[in-house]
């Protein structure tokens, strides 16, 4: 499963009242470092299907919500569990760095 697109106006629906916890991938398509962390992103989504929801925002098209928790870097991952951010790892680390970041919220 991919992880879906959240934009401006589906995020507090789709992130802060979701019963699951929600990983968030802050990104922008010029990127470079953002383009190294999409594929593992994808692959926690798959692995972690029904146990995590996984979603991508485009900073440039969703300004918004990165303005809202304070997104200075690209990429930066955030965890949302029962509508608060929980974790946040910034900068594009190795899966298992990001796998013992989120694991303890699930």
């Amino acid at each position: 499963m991919k992880p879906m697109e959240i934009t401006d106006t589906s995020f507090d629906n789709e992130v802060l009242k979701s019963e699951k916890p929600v990983l968030i991938d802050f990104w922008a398509i010029w990127c470079g470092p953002c383009k190294m962390v999409a594929p593992v992103v994808e692959e926690i989504a798959k692995e972690y299907n029904g146990k995590l929801k996984v979603g991508k925002i485009d900073v440039d098209a969703n300004p918004d919500v990165a303005l809202r928790f304070g997104i200075r870097s690209i990429p930066t991952l955030m965890v949302f569990k029962g509508g608060k951010p929980v974790d946040q790892i910034i900068g594009a680390v190795p899966k298992k760095n990001l796998l013992d970041r989120i694991l303890p919220h699930l």
